[in-house]
């Protein structure tokens, strides 16, 4: 039996999230706070990531360069990343050194300095990845698609951010970021190792609870309004293939019809993880898309993927066409297999698989401590961290209706966004 998690709430509104697993003399520190491109406006697309870097830029205790050899001389790893709805960093240690992560986000929570030669040089690496990032057909077809899907929403705006408002941002822009999200009352510590669980919470009270509460969150961004009718992008320039992708509005992470939409999305392209980011992946031979598109050589590839969200998000669909295959041609193919299910459904034998597939990703997502408590606070930051417990339970009791049902409900032509990319004649 696993051990259960505790969650202590400190006076200044940040959740303690504490998980004991002595299969190793190992520990890991996780701080998520709820933030990411869904809380940027117009003019300051990427701060949350640019933020994220910032905060391995050094403090007064622990200045710049400084960190990672902290974290590598004590036998340890760490990193961060930001994402759509969240910000996450981590420190996995020998158990006895796990303070040294504790240390380190109290210290970075409050003292981070934004030093201004700091936020030039990295204005000018950011720039670079987005310019790295942004050379591939499959960027500018999935930038294209995401603009077009969401109307209103900050869900549209990639989380690199756009080019302009990275080159104008300015240190003011980026404190107020970091002062106004990365707090307590917004952040949760999640902590999952070979310890002593009320020892390790005294450990995490003497480090944050002393840490002031924030000023009021700013409101959560408005509803996506409910497409009215399909929408269609073309993005033609220099490439080798084409590619074919279809978003679908689709309910949030809390929705009781999610679990069947992660069904809906292992029976056409194979069970993921649904953990860290989601994405489609490489299809699973034994699912639909593969002897649909690849097997009748209409395409190199095919995927599906539904990503946990904390607001309404895409279910997708998407291929790399064969060459010479018209991307006309992949997209009816992959619309036809959502029409299959929906007119038809699908097996008991599909279902028991995809129920199958997604207990091995769920148990192979949660076999090291640092993967546990990426777990749980992703679900944390979206819904609450039991989702982490009765997502299974959530999955077996999907039916083969409830997967036709939710096909019929949200995979709709008005709900869809179709996008195409078609190299140019340069390529």
């Amino acid at each position: 039996m696993t051990n259960p998690v505790i969650a202590h709430t400190l006076p200044n509104g940040m959740l303690v999230l504490l998980k004991e697993a002595h299969g190793a003399p190992v520990a890991t520190s996780w701080i998520w706070y709820r933030v990411g491109s869904r809380n940027e406006s117009p003019g300051c697309t990427g701060v949350s990531h640019w933020v994220e870097h910032m905060l391995f830029k050094g403090t007064p205790q622990i200045p710049v360069g400084q960190l990672d050899r902290l974290v590598s001389r004590n036998g340890g790893v760490s990193n961060g990343f930001t994402w759509i709805d969240y910000t996450a960093y981590y420190e996995t240690l020998p158990a006895d050194r796990i303070a040294l992560g504790l240390q380190i986000e109290s210290d970075r929570m409050v003292n981070a300095l934004f030093e201004e030669d700091e936020i030039e040089s990295e204005r000018t690496v950011i720039i670079s990845e987005l310019e790295g990032y942004a050379n591939e057909p499959e960027t500018w077809l999935d930038e294209a698609v995401k603009d077009a899907a969401f109307t209103q929403h900050p869900y549209r705006h990639p989380v690199i951010g756009y080019r302009a408002d990275l080159e104008r941002m300015s240190r003011a822009d980026l404190y107020a970021h970091y002062q106004t999200f990365y707090v307590p009352n917004n952040a949760v510590l999640v902590l999952v190792g070979d310890f002593d669980a009320d020892t390790m919470l005294r450990q995490a009270e003497d480090s944050f609870a002393q840490l002031p509460v924030g000023p009021p969150l700013p409101p959560a961004p408005a509803a996506e309004p409910e497409p009215q009718a399909e929408r269609r992008v073309t993005v033609r320039r220099p490439g080798a293939a084409a590619y074919v992708q279809i978003g679908y509005l689709a309910p949030d992470c809390r929705n009781p019809d999610f679990a069947a939409l992660a069904i809906l999305d292992s029976a056409l392209s194979g069970a993921k993880s649904l953990t860290f980011m989601g994405g489609g992946t490489q299809t699973n031979r034994s699912a639909r898309l593969y002897p649909a598109l690849v097997e009748r050589g209409l395409a190199a590839s095919a995927w599906s993927s539904v990503t946990p969200s904390r607001d309404s998000y895409l279910f997708e669909l998407g291929a790399t066409a064969s060459e010479g295959v018209d991307p006309a041609t992949v997209e009816a193919a992959l619309i036809a297999e959502v029409t299959k299910i929906q007119q038809d459904g699908i097996a008991e034998s599909e279902l028991a698989r995809a129920r199958k597939q997604m207990r091995a990703q769920v148990a192979y997502g949660g076999e090291s401590v640092t993967n546990q408590a990426m777990q749980l606070g992703m679900w944390e930051s979206l819904d609450t961290y039991r989702r982490v417990d009765t997502l299974l339970n959530e999955l077996a009791s999907v039916s083969a209706d409830d997967v036709r049902r939710v096909a019929q409900a949200y995979l709709t032509e008005r709900r869809r966004i179709v996008g195409h990319f078609v190299p140019s004649e340069s390529a």
